[in-house]
């Protein structure tokens, strides 16, 4: 069986967080995939960590090929994802941070979600299990999709922007308890956006842009790219959450220490719909 999924994984100064997210990989009970993860390391390779390495090992071993590629010099978040997206070679990718521990069912899941629902984008919202006795229930803004993921428009300061609380902290894992939710029933919820772990058709990724509007921002202190991209595949394919998430933080510092500004803030007009896929990553 040829794969339909490609594994994205953006990476900085963290081989052993790496390493985790990568053991996730191993243990996914959807078997094909292929992994790519992009090192922006400045000053090490983190292909050359053991622990990477003997994941990596383990996964070419499972027949999910695992490429480390080395993309420097570091311009923004967004730059990084659509690199990243230049190198997808599948009709859905699915971006992970570097810093999450997967349930063995989520790449499964996700998957099956995307096929049956058609939409842009498919996420599961990590969870920080940190905040496992902070029960936050003004946050636990959930809008169930009772049938199918469809066309919505999400912008900044309306009621479906609030949605994003729900992904704070641990609401999820909440939520998810307090309604008896199990992975042998998947549910999807309306979303603002998804961050750390989302599954893209790529066509449609493409096709509003992908993350080529890095091109319109400044390289350094500017976050909220994944936020651009969701609005965008929203407002024309529509996208979605999973319950039960299956994905755990790290909980680890961030590596990005410049996050003065939001992208949809500094260019407010990249959230205006995109009628033509001027954007499209090239291919490099």
């Amino acid at each position: 069986m040829s794969s339909l999924l490609d594994v994205l994984i953006p990476t900085c100064d963290r081989p052993a967080a790496l390493a985790v997210t990568l053991a996730g990989l191993v243990g996914q009970d959807f078997p094909h995939f292929r992994v790519i993860v992009s090192d922006q390391t400045a000053d090490a390779d983190v292909s050359g960590a053991g622990e990477v390495e003997a994941v990596s090992r383990v996964l070419v071993g499972l027949g999910r090929p695992t490429t480390i590629v080395k993309h420097l010099p570091r311009r923004g978040m967004a730059e990084h994802r659509d690199f990243l997206v230049s190198l997808a070679r599948t009709r859905f990718a699915l971006f992970l941070d570097d810093d999450l521990v997967l349930e063995p069912d989520v790449v499964r899941r996700l998957l099956a979600t995307m096929l049956a629902e058609r939409c842009g984008f498919v996420g599961a919202a990590p969870i920080g299990l940190s905040h496992s006795g902070d029960v936050r229930p003004d946050e636990e803004r959930l809008e169930w999709w009772d049938g199918p993921v469809r066309p919505e428009a999400v912008r900044p300061g309306t009621e479906a922007w609030e949605r994003h609380t729900l992904h704070n902290a641990a609401n999820v894992l909440h939520v998810q308890r307090r309604l008896g939710l199990s992975s042998e029933r998947t549910r999807t919820y309306r979303v603002a956006w998804v961050g750390g772990c989302v599954l893209y058709d790529v066509r449609k990724l493409l096709d509003c842009g992908g993350f080529g509007f890095w091109r319109e921002l400044p390289e350094n202190g500017v976050a909220g790219e994944d936020v651009v991209a969701q609005l965008r595949l929203m407002e024309r394919y529509g996208g979605c959450g999973i319950l039960p998430s299956g994905v755990y933080h790290q909980e680890l510092p961030t590596t990005v220490h410049d996050r003065r500004h939001d992208a949809w803030r500094v260019r407010p007009e990249l959230l205006e719909p995109v009628r033509v896929s001027r954007l499209a990553p090239q291919r490099r």
